[in-house]
């Protein structure tokens, strides 16, 4: 009878651990924003990156919450139109950008680490995250001309002091068939290398030939994406939808 009464209230046991764990109430609350300067969202990555391109993922923001001391953070990918969101507990949180996240400057501390932004969720909300981007990526413009792609852009250099400025590496022009259209999802492209810019207030580039879409289509989309020296994540102008000829 002992050895036959244990394991039966061990699968009791079990099955009521079970059932608690499937009553577990899930995060609830929405923490939604937008990764802006002055305002104005910045366009990076898409969370959609094709498979196999490991260099490019999206940029996130990293969350901590406070009350249980984990050692591992809650990972906020950034959409391409500069907006996040995540299902959280309530509670209070530390906001960072992790080193090397973004194409731009986010507070630092006095040690030179990531500051941290506080964050109280009780219930859901909204906001914006102020950053300094290296450029704005200005007045994009797109034409068609038979199976080719043109675009045209204007850089503003916003960090200019001479500890943190940056170069550009190159200004790429991307097509795509989808709507997710960037370094890590085209079909075709256009680079222009930051040595050959003569005027960073008008930059332009074409790309060759479009060829035949499969299954065929009469449009793409399009956008301007910068790499600037030294900086993994770039800036992108908005995605655009264009009629092929």
């Amino acid at each position: 009878m002992r050895y036959t009464f244990i394991p039966a209230l061990l699968l009791i046991m079990i099955g009521l651990t079970g059932c608690e764990l499937d009553n577990f109430e899930p995060p609830k609350s929405a923490f939604e924003g937008r990764i802006v300067y002055k305002g104005e969202p910045l366009l990076m990555q898409s969370a959609n990156v094709a498979v196999g391109n490991n260099s490019d993922f999206p940029v996130f923001l990293e969350l901590w919450q406070q009350a249980y001391n984990n050692r591992s953070s809650i990972r906020i990918p950034i959409k391409q139109d500069g907006s996040f969101s995540a299902l959280l507990f309530d509670g209070e949180y530390k906001l960072i950008v992790p080193n090397g996240q973004g194409p731009f400057l986010w507070k630092r501390t006095e040690k030179n680490t990531p500051d941290s932004l506080a964050i109280s969720m009780q219930g859901s909300k909204t906001m914006d995250i102020e950053v300094t981007p290296y450029y704005m990526v200005r007045n994009p413009q797109f034409t068609v001309s038979g199976r080719k792609v043109s675009g045209s852009v204007k850089l503003e250099q916003i960090i200019t002091d001479a500890t943190n400025a940056k170069t550009v590496e190159r200004v790429s022009l991307y097509v795509n068939k989808s709507q997710f259209v960037d370094a890590g999802n085209s079909i075709n492209k256009a680079d222009l290398a930051g040595t050959a810019i003569k005027d960073v207030a008008s930059v332009s580039l074409t790309t060759d030939d479009i060829g035949t879409l499969i299954p065929s289509q009469n449009y793409v989309f399009v956008r301007i994406g910068l790499k600037i020296t030294g900086v993994e994540d770039m800036i992108y102008t908005p995605v655009q939808k264009i009629t092929l000829q």
